[in-house]
């Protein structure tokens, strides 16, 4: 007799057995109430086809499953050590965390990072230590050209595009309370401003994607009017056009039809209760020319704001496409974010996440050089966003180029996040990344918005600390030769070396262009 078979007369006999006995002697009915649910189990675990675990070995077969369930959490606070975990390891969120709570965040007993391994960064200090600022008094940086007449004073660490639908409406209302208290701007993310994005009056970086929510017509294209609407909006002091997303750069946006309530749907002018699948591409432009005329558009519309844009680097021979439209037209955006490709996400396809889109150093380092070389960087400020967490990861973004710098995932821990790591399925168990009502109750807005602007502060000290400790009298100062890498077990190299500088306009010639340029022009 097969076990199948043996199962099923075991499991039959025992039910006709608890009917008997139950008759004559109801209190040994009560003990079947432990047996009964695994027979009835193990019955459905045979009769199903869909998975083989569970039809060759009942009921057990489940504990394969339910373990596979918790395998993260186990990972997480049981296998992984401090500097293992990603996408960010317990050393950085754990800080994350002190400097948010503004407790000790000093650590005992020396570094645990692995000084001589290949990858390991570190600054040059100095032995004649500057300290020339007050803590509280942060240097800010002014976003604008000479075609903007609105410029913006912004902080050196802003928090990065993070949409609502896929934060909650507490999260973002702790978010943009917390910029408010800092003096810091967070940018709205393609999903449009939504009333939480307004009612603590933090600054906003308002960012339209190929979606143009909060700008479209009904059938999804650009509208000038909607625009030009919130645009003029005090609140709103930049605009960021979303070419790519460092996470799935060349895919659209995914909001799932399980985050897209009627709220969220009447924000963005889209069918409830749908996937929200952003187009790859924007429909408004085509090319590089098209694009600065857009860019023109949106500095007339918003009333002279300081207009950008937002991408991971691809193709380079695009990005320098792009600078000679610049150089053609007149026509020169405000600031650039560049995104790397460890940059986050709520969701995205594995493939593109994980094999598309150039790494933020090797990005940043590319869109300052070829600004330079075209001698167009004096108008134009380079913000870095990718996985930006520490003071030291700002001094190296500031020596590869950036002026500033946002954050997403910090700012996220900062108002509570655990990594869960469940951002596109609704479940997120601290209330930041879900639209589940029972769920958001758990983050109040009120206590995590000053934990947001704590990390800010704390972290801006942090960087200036360091600056001062390289013996540099303003940020501004620090450049490639200030930051050292392990490329070997007996061999350093500085960023200088690493990624060599090229001279102001010198792309501008023929004769000038650097060897590693000549294949784009």
């Amino acid at each position: 007799m097969s076990t199948r078979k043996k199962f099923i007369f075991i499991s039959v006999s025992v039910i006709i057995l608890v009917l008997v006995i139950s008759k004559y002697w109801s209190p040994i009915l009560w003990s079947f109430i432990i047996f009964i649910p695994p027979i009835i189990m193990g019955i459905v675990d045979m009769t199903q086809q869909k998975h083989a675990i569970r039809r060759n070995f009942p009921v057990i077969g489940r504990m394969r499953y339910l373990l596979e369930s918790i395998r993260p959490e186990i990972m997480q606070y049981f296998v992984e050590t401090d500097t293992e975990g990603r996408p960010i390891n317990r050393i950085f969120r754990t800080l994350v965390y002190q400097r948010s709570k503004k407790v000790n965040d000093t650590t005992p007993f020396g570094t645990q990072m692995n000084v001589y391994r290949s990858g390991y960064e570190w600054m040059d200090h100095s032995m004649y230590v500057q300290n020339t600022y007050e803590k509280h008094t942060y240097p800010r940086m002014l976003v604008g050209g000479k075609d903007c007449i609105k410029p913006y004073n912004a902080s050196l660490l802003n928090i990065s595009a993070m949409s609502f639908g896929s934060l909650s409406k507490n999260a973002v209302l702790a978010l943009n309370k917390g910029a408010e208290i800092g003096n810091f701007a967070h940018n709205t993310g393609e999903g449009g401003i939504s009333p939480y994005h307004l009612e603590h009056n933090g600054d906003l970086i308002w960012q339209i994607g190929t979606g143009y929510f909060g700008c479209r017509t009904d059938d999804g294209n650009f509208c000038a009017e909607n625009f030009k609407k919130s645009a003029i909006n005090e609140q709103v002091k930049m605009i960021e056009i979303k070419l790519s997303q460092g996470a799935k750069p060349g895919h659209g946006g995914v909001l799932p039809a399980i985050k897209n309530t009627e709220e969220i749907a009447n924000i963005r002018h889209v069918k409830p209760h749908t996937d929200v699948l952003s187009p790859p591409s924007h429909s408004v432009f085509s090319n590089s020319l098209e694009m600065m005329d857009f860019i023109k558009q949106l500095r007339d519309l918003s009333g002279g704001k300081p207009i950008g844009f937002k991408l991971c680097i691809g193709k380079k021979e695009e990005f320098i496409d792009l600078c000679n439209a610049m150089l053609t037209t007149g026509i020169k955006p405000d600031f650039i974010t560049v995104d790397g490709g460890e940059g986050g996400t709520g969701a995205a396809p594995v493939e593109f996440s994980n094999s598309i889109g150039m790494p933020l150093r090797e990005g940043l380092v590319f869109v300052h050089d070829t600004l330079v070389g075209l001698d167009l960087k004096d108008e134009i400020k380079i913000i870095a966003s990718g996985k930006i967490l520490t003071g030291f990861h700002m001094v190296r973004a500031k020596a590869l180029g950036a002026d500033l710098c946002n954050s997403a995932r910090a700012m996220m821990l900062a108002v509570g996040c655990i990594q869960a790591r469940e951002c596109n399925i609704n479940t997120c168990p601290t209330g930041v990344a879900t639209q589940n009502k029972s769920l958001m109750k758990g983050l109040v807005p009120e206590e995590k918005a000053l934990r947001a602007a704590n990390y800010h502060e704390e972290s801006l000290h942090s960087f200036m600390e360091m600056i001062a400790a390289a013996g540099l009298k303003d940020h501004d100062e620090i450049q490639r030769k200030h930051v050292n890498r392990r490329v070997g077990m007996h061999k350093i190299a500085k960023y200088n070396e690493i990624y060599p500088s090229i001279k102001k306009g010198c792309l501008l010639n023929k004769e000038t262009i650097p060897k590693d340029y000549k294949e784009f022009f």
